[in-house]
């Protein structure tokens, strides 16, 4: 497995010749033997600390602090996954449009510094269906992005957002991503078609489903693989590269079922370190790329590729 260009962004520019400041929307390239993967920039979220720190021991602030990090605001940065493999051109997830939040929504700045075109996407793949994962699947006239791309979510994520039900119990801090999740998935059905997959499912040639909910009910990470070498892309399944590595069965603000979310998050931890498999991270520091190693009994850390 080769790691080459790998570049910065936000807070990377170049200078213009009227002295203005132009964002470079890069990416790291990972190939697995005939496969080309590109983590691509949709910008970065801004978050309260409550989110991510709000239901853990006070310890978490003085992890957090060893970062560098402030501890009331988080500014986690958003990586897409772009796989090529000759024949299918596979989007995990698609950023979170124009509409969320004015920090994130760059996904078809990254592609177009490719020179990749939406219409090129044979496939879109999510990870869950919240709003800086999903939103990003329709222009402002509610036409798909990706016209020509098949869109897959899984089975119990599809269900759920679905569910009338779910606005009502999912509390009022959510409420809008139900209301989203439910009016985009709705169109991509009726209008466009959408196929749903369960878990262990070959979704695509060397692409496996693998179930690792808590942070949504039927949240996925897709394990790649070509021959002997694989990458598993987490999707948020793997919130942030501090707390997150070092304490994954402490309880986070940010998913929807916190026990099974820490579940999920030890198990997942546990099987990358010990396989020392290569994994993206969609809100891992930019570009994502990296490996879990075990330091402790229930600890870890991510080491950047």
């Amino acid at each position: 497995m080769a790691l080459t260009r790998r570049s910065f962004i936000r807070n990377t520019c170049a200078a213009t010749a009227g002295g203005l400041l132009t964002p470079v929307w890069a990416r790291a390239q990972v190939t697995l033997g005939s496969l080309q993967i590109d983590t691509l920039s949709d910008g970065n979220l801004v978050l309260p600390g409550a989110m991510t720190i709000g239901q853990m021991p006070a310890e978490a602030a003085e992890i957090v602090a060893r970062y560098g990090l402030p501890t009331d605001q988080f500014t986690p940065d958003c990586n897409v996954t772009l796989l090529r493999d000759g024949t299918n051109t596979v989007l995990f997830d698609v950023g979170a449009g124009p509409n969320f939040m004015p920090t994130a929504g760059k996904l078809l700045e990254a592609l177009e510094t490719l020179g990749v075109a939406p219409d090129e996407i044979t496939h879109v793949l999510f990870t869950h269906a919240h709003p800086d994962h999903l939103w990003g699947v329709f222009d402002d006239f509610d036409e798909p992005l990706f016209m020509n791309a098949t869109h897959m979510i899984g089975q119990a994520e599809f269900d759920y957002w679905m569910d009338s039900n779910t606005a009502d119990s999912i509390g009022a801090e959510r409420q809008s991503f139900a209301a989203g999740a439910l009016r985009m998935l709705t169109m991509l059905a009726d209008d466009y078609g959408i196929e749903t997959f369960a878990d262990g499912a070959e979704v695509l040639p060397g692409i496996a489903a693998r179930m690792v909910d808590g942070h949504t009910p039927g949240h996925m990470a897709f394990h790649v693989q070509n021959g002997t070498e694989a990458v598993m892309i987490t999707g948020d399944a793997i919130g942030n590269h501090h707390v997150g590595f070092e304490r994954p069965d402490w309880k986070s603000g940010s998913d929807q079922d916190a026990d099974r979310g820490a579940e999920s998050r030890a198990m997942l931890l546990d099987q990358l370190a010990a396989e020392q498999m290569m994994m993206i991270g969609y809100h891992l520091p930019f570009p994502g790329v990296g490996r879990a190693e075990k330091i402790g009994d229930k600890s870890y850390r991510f080491v950047a590729a």
